[in-house]
């Protein structure tokens, strides 16, 4: 769901309710609602803190820190729940940095290791709720400069400096989340497709080196990121 569907808890609870009333098992119903600027629900929701807020919070007293990423994502996880929307494609697991143009803010840190640390109490706190927790964009949006939604975006760094970087927080919560969603990012020094349509990325390195067990989800087909892939229906049956 998106901003474009809601218009008060009241309403999105009827929505929900319609499509899960639909089949059996039901449909999952999913948001982006990781706070600060994405944020698809607002009026009737709390406005929840951006993750960099968080992560400020962490530098200064970690244990306060971590407390409050618990408590932000028990709380995310309480209200989507309420209105019957399954899960929320949260944690952001990229590292922060200003010149990113989509991640920046996003992101709890700019250090993986402490991104790891806040995201694992966020996501603590999403299954006190029930809620399964999803981490982005693997194997890391954050150090780009490009927008993925409007340019195809390319990383031209080596695994190594990937894996020694942007990577360790996806493997540090590899055994925790439920779900991944990759980036629509092309890194031609591992593979010249974009991370989720690429075997490498999804198979090779996600699946048996991190072993992660739970589902993968795409990104967005209709981003510019995932044009590589062909038209829509091209990316949907990659």
């Amino acid at each position: 769901l998106f901003s474009r569907n809601y218009s008060c808890p009241e309403q999105i609870r009827a929505v929900t309710d319609e499509l899960h009333a639909l089949r059996s098992p039901k449909l999952l119903i999913a948001v982006d609602h990781e706070g600060g600027r994405v944020q698809r629900f607002r009026s009737g929701f709390t406005e929840l803190p951006a993750a960099a807020v968080i992560g400020r919070m962490y530098d200064e007293d970690p244990a306060s820190g971590l407390a409050f990423a618990e408590q932000c994502g028990w709380l995310m996880a309480t209200e989507l729940r309420s209105v019957g929307v399954d899960f929320s494609f949260a944690p952001v697991l990229d590292l922060g940095n200003p010149r990113s143009r989509i991640i920046d803010d996003r992101a709890f840190h700019q250090d993986p290791h402490c991104v790891a640390r806040i995201a694992q109490a966020y996501v603590k706190g999403m299954h006190e709720v029930g809620m399964a927790a999803v981490g982005k964009h693997f194997p890391g949006h954050g150090t780009v400069v490009a927008d993925s939604h409007v340019e195809l975006t390319v990383d031209d760094r080596s695994y190594y400096e990937i894996a020694n970087s942007d990577l360790i927080s996806f493997r540090l919560l590899a055994s925790t989340i439920e779900g991944m969603m990759p980036a629509h990012v092309v890194y031609p020094a591992v593979d010249n497709e974009p991370a989720g349509f690429s075997s490498v990325w999804v198979n090779n390195i996600l699946r048996q080196e991190l072993d992660f067990q739970g589902v993968v989800f795409s990104d967005d087909l209709n981003m510019s990121g995932a044009a590589q892939a062909g038209d829509v229906n091209e990316r949907a049956e990659v």
